[in-house]
């Protein structure tokens, strides 16, 4: 009885990746890291936000007007840009951090799940941001 033939796995050559479609389990993997990178390199940023809102009321009011005029060269919508980011990073990171940890819980590996808990990441971590981007740039 002759067998059929066995599919073969190969690593994808560079030239092969404007047409490879990452699935959406792979996606969120790879934003998991790049949330958790950005939280990191912009940890002295988050440092220096904390301290500032915390140590006096003059250094509070110095922390809010970063939101209004800037800080120094760099202008205000630049500064609630960079907070923007960080708010989607740890959100992003939370969200996909507790999804990782409810598939180890569970052992849920099916595909199927991978997918939908993959959607469910990236919607609930958009919208999250999306609306406290509304917040942070004073639209509400």
């Amino acid at each position: 009885m002759p067998s059929s033939p066995r599919p073969v796995y190969r690593n994808i050559h560079i030239t092969d990746l404007r047409s490879y479609r990452l699935p959406l389990a792979g996606l969120v993997s790879i934003l998991h890291r790049v949330s958790g990178a950005l939280l990191f390199l912009l940890l002295p940023f988050v440092i220096w936000l904390f301290d500032n809102s915390v140590s006096s009321e003059a250094s509070y009011d110095g922390f809010t007007s970063a939101f209004a005029v800037g800080i120094g060269f760099v202008p205000a919508w630049f500064v609630k840009l960079v907070v923007l980011a960080l708010i989607w990073a740890f959100l992003h990171h939370l969200i996909a951090g507790l999804r990782h940890l409810w598939m180890d819980a569970t052992h849920s590996v099916s595909k199927e799940q991978g997918r939908s808990s993959a959607i469910v990441t990236l919607v609930s971590s958009l919208a999250l941001t999306v609306l406290l981007g509304a917040k942070l740039f004073g639209l509400y």
